[in-house]
This record gives C-alpha cells, sequence and structure tokens, in this order.
C-alpha cells in the first residue's frame, strides 16, 4: 500500500520518525512535512506567500521526503496535487504520531487532526494519530507505531466512508497497561479556557494559557474518557458540519408560506 505521512511538529519530530520506521517494512511510504513545528495550525492554508518545497534525503526508510514551509493542511494538498506522481498518489494518509492528546472539541484546533481532513476532503482514506502524553522521546511513540502498523492489518480503509478520518489517540504508556481499545465519540473539552495574568520584568502585562483538566464520568462513551481509563480511543470524524435536523424549524420561522424575502 502507498502511504502518505505528514504531521504538524515537523519532519524532524520524534513521532513522525516512529511512524515511518514501522510502516516503511511493509508499504510504500512517501512524506511531505513542515520544516517547523507547526503545532495548533488548525486548518489554516498558504494563501499570500510562495510555498518553498525542498526535496531532502530519504530518513527512516520512507521512499521519499519532502520538506515545506507551509502548513499541515498545505503540505498534503501540495503533496496530492503537485509533487506526487501518478503512480505515487496514495492509497491512505496518515497524519502524526502527535506529541499530545487530541482530544474533543480541540480537534478543531489541531494541526494534527486538520492534516488528515485535508486528505479525506481530498477524496482519500486519512487517519490522524496522536501518543495522549507529554513524553516526547523517540521511544515512547514506539508502540503507537506498531499499534498503527498492526491496525493497518486488521483495518479495510475502503470502509472509511467519505468526508471521515479516524482520529487515534494511544496512551502513553507500556503496552501491558493498557486496558484494550474503545470506539468512542468525540468529548466536549478536555481543558477549561483559563488565562494566567502576568507581568514581564518591564513592567508589561501578558497572558498565558493555562487551562485546568475538566472532569468527565469514566463511563462516558467519549475518547477523552476512553484515554482517561488507559484505553486507545478511535473516533470517526467528519467535516460535514450541516446541522439537518434544524434545516425545517430554520425554513417554518424564516420563510413562511415559502416567502423568504422578507427583508
Amino acid at each position: 500500500m502507498k502511504i502518505l505521512i505528514s504531521n504538524d511538529d515537523g519532519i524532524l519530530a520524534n513521532g513522525i520518525r516512529a511512524l515511518i520506521e514501522s510502516l516503511s517494512p511493509c508499504h510504500d511510504v512517501y512524506v511531505v512535512a513542515p520544516d517547523r513545528e507547526r503545532s495548533a495550525a488548525g486548518h489554516s492554508l498558504t494563501l499570500h506567500s510562495p510555498l518553498r518545497v525542498e526535496e531532502v534525503d530519504s530518513k527512516y526508510g520512507a521512499k521519499k521526503c519532502w520538506i515545506t514551509t507551509g502548513t499541515p493542511g498545505d503540505c498534503v494538498k501540495l503533496a496530492i496535487n503537485a509533487i506526487l506522481k501518478e503512480d505515487e498518489k496514495p492509497d491512505l494518509v496518515i497524519s502524526g504520531i502527535n506529541h499530545g492528546p487530541n482530544l474533543g472539541a480541540d480537534i478543531l484546533y489541531s494541526g494534527t487532526v486538520s492534516c488528515a481532513m485535508e486528505g479525506a476532503i481530498m477524496g482519500y482514506p486519512s487517519i490522524a494519530t496522536s501518543l495522549a502524553s507529554l513524553k516526547n522521546e523517540y521511544e515512547d511513540f514506539q508502540f503507537a507505531a506498531k499499534f498503527i502498523a498492526e491496525l493497518l492489518n486488521k483495518l479495510d480503509i475502503k470502509k472509511i466512508p467519505s468526508k471521515t478520518i479516524l482520529n487515534i489517540n494511544i496512551p502513553g504508556l507500556e503496552k501491558e497497561d493498557i486496558s484494550g481499545i474503545a470506539i468512542t465519540e468525540l468529548g466536549s473539552r478536555m481543558f477549561t479556557d483559563d488565562f494566567e495574568k502576568r507581568t514581564d520584568p518591564r513592567g508589561k502585562v501578558y497572558y498565558w494559557l493555562a487551562g485546568k483538566l475538566i472532569n468527565e464520568p469514566e463511563d462516558a462513551f467519549t475518547d477523552i474518557a476512553a484515554i482517561r481509563n488507559n484505553k486507545i480511543s478511535i473516533t470517526p470524524v467528519t467535516y460535514e458540519m450541516t446541522r439537518r435536523n434544524i434545516i425545517q424549524d430554520l425554513e417554518a420561522d424564516l420563510c413562511k408560506e415559502n416567502m423568504c424575502e422578507w427583508f
């Protein structure tokens, strides 16, 4: 299988290294990644400055590697539309392995998730994967990388619906301490939006985002609860955001008797 790998932590991150090394023995891996960390970039794209692309020496067993000055979303869009040859186009897009969790509503800010979502927008089966831990040594990502490799042996990627990604969060634990796999829905928020007000040595005020963990019932059917119960969370996520169940109510309120031109 041909796999396109990208991330938001940059080409030199330990997470992407572990993932490439785990997948390259059995798959043709192509890498297009940011030249530096672009965490929390969300689904931003570069519109008003040129995107630089440089092919670099293949790393960790990948067939080919490129770095770009762009965002995670740029990486996937560039790879498929401009960089990869026709016979190199992927069967699957994987983003990660991210350093840190991507859970609940916080995925809206995630460059890792947006990177995979760009693949889904373009019609490719896509996976976002994150290590739900603050640990960042190469060894810390090895189990997560092996899990993704094993997952691909069991998963029929053709059954991933269009407009959908799998968002996978893996606890930063030893294999024997992980309690299994949970197929989940997104939680609400993992952290509060608290800001600490501080003063720098020159007397200028600044703010530091310092959210606190939000409690959630342990038996909740969510990705946040799964991680807190030491389980690997797999959440199908779609970018199709239309809230269809209120369309008729809005039409009834705003377009009575088929008259929508009331202004």
